[in-house]
């Protein structure tokens, strides 16, 4: 993206507050996510050359550069202090539980889904997400539940390869 002063402009108003809630929620501290958005789009501003819209839409791009900058404020508050014991500071070690974890999953599984097929997207949320059987869905549809197998399977296996592009490590 060649983000002109302009395009900077709308980029601001169409994300800026989904990607402060998001800060929010992940730094529970709303100074620090101002800090981290304004950051956020000054690294986008600086490296507006590698956006690649073949590789996700602006968002997902903003919201990347936001998990990272939100990643390095936490990397410096976790710092140890000199001469201080590794143990004292393993409890500043980010854990899978913690709210920012499950906040990028929640993100990463919505924009995979996002990037499926409509066909597939449907079924997956239906059947895997909502939990109705196989058989309901295809009752619903008035499609064979041999086929709603066939596109959750797919629909599964496009959703892998979608978080694996969005940096997802299982």
């Amino acid at each position: 993206m060649t983000m002109p002063g302009e395009q900077v402009r709308e980029a601001y108003r169409a994300h800026s507050g989904e990607l402060f809630g998001f800060a929010c929620r992940s730094l529970g501290d709303r100074d620090r996510a101002e800090e981290a958005v304004q950051e956020c789009f000054l690294k986008a501003w600086r490296s507006r050359a590698s956006y690649d819209p073949e590789r996700g839409s602006e968002r997902t791009w903003l919201f990347a550069i936001l998990r990272n900058v939100i990643a390095d404020l936490g990397r410096s508050d976790g710092r140890r202090p000199a001469g201080a014991p590794l143990e004292e500071s393993a409890d500043r070690i980010p854990s899978t539980d913690q709210p920012f974890e499950r906040a990028m999953l929640a993100w990463q599984v919505e924009e995979a889904l996002r990037r499926i097929g409509e066909r597939h997207r449907q079924i997956v949320v239906e059947t895997c997400l909502r939990g109705r059987p196989y058989a309901e869905v295809a009752a619903a549809l008035g499609i064979p539940e041999g086929t709603i197998k066939s596109r959750v399977y797919y629909g599964l296996r496009a959703m892998r390869d979608a978080m694996e592009e969005l940096g997802y490590e299982s």
